[in-house]
């Protein structure tokens, strides 16, 4: 592997464009973009407030900035830098913004006040809307009613279509759009009490909602807005915490607060598995790798000169590996704090490899190990037991190679063959609390809240 050398960041704001050939990083108000592979500065562009989002045009050619304070978006053009947009809410907050899938709409979601006068008081009523606005022809659309949720709009990976949660008189609504015209296409309720979040599988026919942790609901629409399948694992307890569609469309992998994830087939929408997370692994079919450090003895007498600080850096700094642990296997097991909202307990993350043939988790109970499953066998695969608490994962877009950070300088790269430690070169602390693989595949972005560098795998590597 070979490493650049770090560059400024702020609010975690790096992102490869969806062709591979540019990466965008923000600093305070300031919009970087470099080649993907020499890192070389393209374009430098210097926004109106500090900016607290970035997004690629699906087609890279445009970089929309949001700064949400200021309730303004900021759109770049990288074949006309002397080109750009401004769209300004006003008064009305900006809540979030988002490319739509043809790249030349902005969708703004923005936060209205309305006076309610009643008898003896005046309530100030805060409402959601949806605004459409076009780059090409500057035309303006509203979509009323959106519901402030988790994940509440939701694009079809062909672009055509996109659902919205709305709530309206204290029931829940999915609408769904036609996006080349956003004429509505279908508008139904849905049997939820707090809907929660919706998401497309990836062929674009089936859309799961789910409710509130406080019910445990999972419902599948198909495209027409008919009820295909409503799931309900159990009753009273907390209940979906994640959700994850496999790439062929075939698996919903649900995760849940008491701890497993339920996989749903997408032929009968019945569960075919029940993936447990126990504190202890005791199969002999489960491999167990365990991070261990080891500080490195060096003779500081038998150097005949003092090492410089990045030499010493190196030298003394403790170094990290994989063993083999022999089953059973007790993790770390932390109790929840059950007086407290948002437990650290259940399934929080959970994501499958591009090849559909393995299912990334991580049990909140078990901050500090990841559970890769085999899904064509059904069984626990693989458990990588941390020194630190998981901050994230990602697979590798082309190929089932997972790669892991622990907010620690290191990088974990999984694979089926196995599992390596990857220290980051460089002075300073660097510990990175997100990754990002490039498109191809042959490289990853590594963030820290600070600092960003891209992590450039061998030929051999990427094969």
């Amino acid at each position: 592997m070979n490493f650049s050398e770090l560059f400024k960041l702020s609010g975690l704001l790096g992102r490869f464009s969806p062709d591979g050939k540019c990466l965008a990083s923000c600093i305070q108000h300031r919009l970087v973009v470099r080649d993907a592979r020499s890192l070389q500065i393209l374009q430098l562009y210097t926004c109106l407030d500090q900016i607290q989002y970035i997004e690629w045009s699906s087609d890279s050619l445009f970089v929309l900035c949001a700064m949400y304070k200021r309730g303004v978006v900021q759109v770049w053009s990288l074949e006309q830098p002397d080109w750009h947009c401004k769209i300004d809410e006003g008064s009305a907050g900006l809540v979030a913004s988002c490319w739509s899938p043809d790249g030349r709409h902005i969708l703004n979601t923005t936060e209205f006040h309305e006076l309610l006068n009643l008898e003896e008081e005046v309530l100030c009523l805060g409402q959601l809307r949806i605004t459409v606005w076009s780059l090409c022809t500057k035309s303006v659309s509203y979509i009323k009613y959106p519901k402030a949720c988790q994940q509440g709009v939701a694009f079809t990976k062909d672009g055509r279509y996109m659902a919205v949660v709305e709530r309206r008189d204290c029931k829940d609504f999915i609408s769904i759009f036609v996006c080349n015209n956003w004429q509505l296409l279908r508008h139904f309720d849905t049997e939820t009490q707090d809907l929660f979040g919706i998401e497309w599988a990836p062929n674009g026919c089936v859309l799961a909602a789910w409710d509130t942790c406080l019910e445990y609901k999972v419902l599948l629409y198909s495209l027409d807005g008919r009820l295909l399948s409503s799931y309900r694992a159990y009753e009273w307890p907390l209940g979906v915490k994640s959700i994850a569609w496999s790439p062929s469309s075939q698996f919903l992998a649900i995760g849940s607060f008491d701890e497993k994830v339920r996989i749903l087939n997408h032929v009968t929408w019945k569960k075919i598995t029940e993936l447990d997370h126990p504190a202890t692994i005791s199969s002999k079919n489960t491999i167990v790798y365990k991070e261990v450090e080891k500080s490195p003895t060096v003779d500081t007498e038998r150097l005949t000169f003092p090492p410089t600080r990045a030499l010493a850096s190196s030298l003394f700094s403790t170094q990290s590996k994989y063993e083999i642990s022999q089953v059973p296997v007790s993790l770390q097991y932390i109790k929840p704090v059950a007086d407290r909202a948002n437990p650290k307990v259940g399934v929080g993350m959970l994501a499958f490899s591009a090849d559909n043939c393995f299912l990334a988790t991580k049990n909140d109970n078990i901050p500090n190990a990841l559970w890769i499953w085999d899904i064509r066998k059904l069984k626990l695969a693989v458990v990588l037991e941390q020194l630190s608490t998981i901050q994230g994962f990602q697979w590798d877009p082309c190929q089932p190679r997972l790669a892991v950070c622990t907010g620690s300088s290191r990088v974990y790269l999984w694979t089926p063959a196995g599992c390596v430690v990857v220290q980051v070169p460089g002075e300073g602390d660097f510990q990175i609390t997100s990754i990002s693989w490039h498109p191809s595949g042959d490289s990853m972005l590594l963030l820290s809240k600070e600092n960003f560098c891209v992590c450039y795998l061998e030929r051999e590597e990427v094969k």
